[in-house]
């Protein structure tokens, strides 16, 4: 048995979707992320993000290693605003912040993240964490799949932080 953190999560380029109907599911939340991409003094690479919604700003920073396309490591701690902006100085060169709206709910036991993104108005991201790689969680039907990019290192947003995808939908 791994004792590590795992993150193991299914990850899919939708058509933009429908807030409205978003706010209607179970256990609707709404947060706007703003992630950067670090690399620290000692090498390392890590990431920090801002979590704000109705409740406040929390701040956490994140390392994270590929294991699979699907699963990884995921080391998160939370962190003050003062190390956040401290840490804001190591900011990839290379990479620019992420921002999104992060718009989750829970439906047929599983919790489902939508992120959209200013820099699209015809897609966004769907993320689905799972306890197995075996694991299937249904799509739910107002949410329309183009392509699963689990494993497509393109669409991680550590790529996008660098270069934004603008390939037409098919």
């Amino acid at each position: 048995m791994d004792n590590r953190p795992l993150e193991i999560e299914y990850k899919f380029l939708i058509r933009f979707p429908d807030i409205a109907k978003l706010r209607t599911q179970p256990r609707y939340r709404r947060e706007e992320l703003r992630q950067l991409y670090l690399r620290l003094p000692d090498g390392t690479d890590c990431r920090i993000r801002s979590h704000k919604n109705s409740d406040g700003t929390r701040f956490v920073k994140t390392f994270k290693q590929s294991i699979t396309g699907m699963t990884r490591i995921e080391i998160e701690s939370e962190i003050t605003e003062e190390e956040f902006l401290s840490l804001s100085q190591y900011a990839k060169k290379n990479r620019n912040p992420i921002e999104k709206t992060r718009h989750s709910f829970e439906l047929f036991g599983f919790t489902y993240e939508v992120d959209v993104f200013p820099f699209w108005q015809d897609r966004a991201f769907l993320e689905i964490e799972v306890d197995s790689e075996d694991t299937h969680p249904p799509i739910p039907d107002f949410i329309q799949v183009i392509k699963d990019i689990s494993s497509d290192m393109r669409y991680r947003n550590s790529a996008l932080a660098k270069e934004v995808i603008t390939e037409p939908l098919s």
